[in-house]
């Protein structure tokens, strides 16, 4: 595992902020790190379990927010060669919940440390799961740091805590389709939820589309689907790999 530690500023101007987070920093805790200083960007994937040097891996997002928005760069071991080798965003190859290191690069780079653009000044992404409904129960002043508190509260309601039940976190990713295919969808269901994507195209839950065909909560033994979030695999006790 990655044991490297440490979060540096790096510079600042009036309105953003680079700071450099070594690879083996648990992502949540510097999430909170950033949200006790008051540095926009990341307060909407709290409580991402994993490491910072494993998010650019897989471009993590969670509720409207993708991790290459606030990327600047990184820089990895070769295992090959043993150079040290820097990435910016677009020798990432940034798409959704992909980048190089999944594709191409698989298994080549050990990632070391994180360069990461966040704004001084916030700007919420509150459109999207039920953010909006639990800031309405909150009657706070809106700020980062009550953004990422109602997301852990929607979190930890929703997806099963790894240290009391396994699970593959939220295993699927959401099918992104025409918006032809989305409509035609839509008409024989109406209630079908649906997120326009910048770049063209419509984004279909796929926690929607899998408890339509009834799988939320369907378990095989101790393999099963977890009945709060059709999204997440888990393991009841004693399942294997095989029959997760």
């Amino acid at each position: 595992s990655n044991e490297m530690r440490g979060i540096q500023l790096l510079k600042e101007n009036e309105e953003f902020i680079w700071i450099s987070c070594q690879g083996g920093e648990d992502w949540h805790d510097f999430v909170q790190y950033c949200v006790a200083r008051n540095w926009a960007g990341i307060e909407n994937l709290s409580l991402i379990p994993g490491s910072v040097g494993a998010a650019p891996v897989q471009n993590i997002g969670a509720y409207g927010v993708e991790l290459d928005e606030v990327f600047d760069r990184l820089q990895a071991v070769d295992l090959q060669t043993g150079d040290l080798v820097d990435f910016d965003k677009q020798a990432c190859q940034f798409s959704y919940r992909n980048s190089i290191f999944k594709q191409a690069y698989k298994g080549r780079f050990f990632i070391c440390s994180v360069v990461f653009k966040l704004k001084k000044q916030p700007e919420f992404r509150l459109d999207y799961g039920a953010i909006q409904r639990k800031l309405e129960e909150r009657s706070e002043p809106l700020s980062i740091r009550l953004v990422s508190e109602v997301i852990c509260e929607i979190r930890e309601g929703k997806l099963p805590n790894p240290k009391r039940v396994g699970n593959c976190g939220s295993f699927f990713k959401n099918p992104v389709v025409s918006t032809e295919i989305a409509q035609g969808i839509q008409a024989k269901h109406p209630e079908m939820p649906s997120y326009a994507m910048p770049d063209n195209g419509v984004k279909i839950p796929a926690g929607w589309l899998i408890e339509q065909c009834g799988w939320k909560g369907k378990r095989f033994d101790d393999a099963g689907v977890y009945h709060k979030h059709a999204l997440v695999l888990v393991n009841w006790g004693a399942a294997n790999g095989d029959e997760i």
